[in-house]
């Protein structure tokens, strides 16, 4: 079986990437992008990141997950401790987010360091979650294999008969990871393939070094 894909071809003509429009900070410049994604209101989820790891078993391994807070510091998101990527991440924390927003033409590729936030702080997301959400996060041993979907569905009503009118407390092993960036790739698509592509490398006195890339 094949299928050739050597026709699929488009034009990318819907906005620009120069060095004298972009930020000095690249956080500030995700920023601005992301604003100008979600105004665009062509994404369902303009937060759906790749999260890429080297697994113990030394093979890269990419997932989508959703980011939840960025800030000056970097980027958040949640997940099991315990679960695959949780593993890779204690092993090994340099990690590579990406994310790609098709109706802007534009993606962002970013390098970094993850390591666990304050315990405080994953106990407030958890508790701002819906209930059943908290209870998947309780109920599921994630990446662990499992003897089939009617297991699952089965513990978690058994979870929710025990938890009816009570608090869902954050289990120890879930919560959130700060990925703090050491690179950050902007592409914005152009014509003719000559996309855009800027790049900032943080520097050993904090500043960010800016380059532009062939495309």
């Amino acid at each position: 079986m094949q299928k050739d894909l050597g026709n699929y071809r488009k034009s990318y003509e819907k906005s620009e990437l120069t060095e004298d429009s972009i930020k000095e900070n690249p956080l500030e410049q995700f920023q601005k992008w992301f604003y100008e994604v979600e105004a665009s209101d062509g994404v369902d989820e303009a937060n759906a990141m790749n999260v890429s790891t080297i697994g113990l078993d030394g093979f890269p391994k990419n997932r989508v997950v959703l980011m939840k807070k960025y800030t000056h510091e970097g980027f958040i998101f949640y997940t099991n401790y315990n679960s695959e990527k949780g593993k890779a991440i204690a092993k090994n924390p340099s990690v590579c987010l990406s994310f790609f927003w098709p109706n802007m033409e534009r993606q962002v590729i970013i390098k970094g360091t993850a390591e666990k936030i304050a315990e405080n702080l994953s106990d407030g997301y958890f508790e701002s979650r819906p209930v059943g959400s908290q209870l998947g996060a309780v109920v599921s041993n994630q990446s662990e294999v499992v003897p089939s979907r009617e297991v699952l569905e089965k513990a978690l009503k058994d979870l929710e008969k025990a938890y009816e009118g009570k608090e869902v407390e954050r289990p120890a092993h879930w919560g959130g990871y700060l990925v703090r960036p050491i690179s950050m790739e902007f592409w914005q698509g152009r014509p003719n393939r000559l996309h855009d592509r800027i790049r900032y490398t943080l520097q050993e006195d904090y500043d960010w070094k800016i380059e532009r890339l062939a495309p």
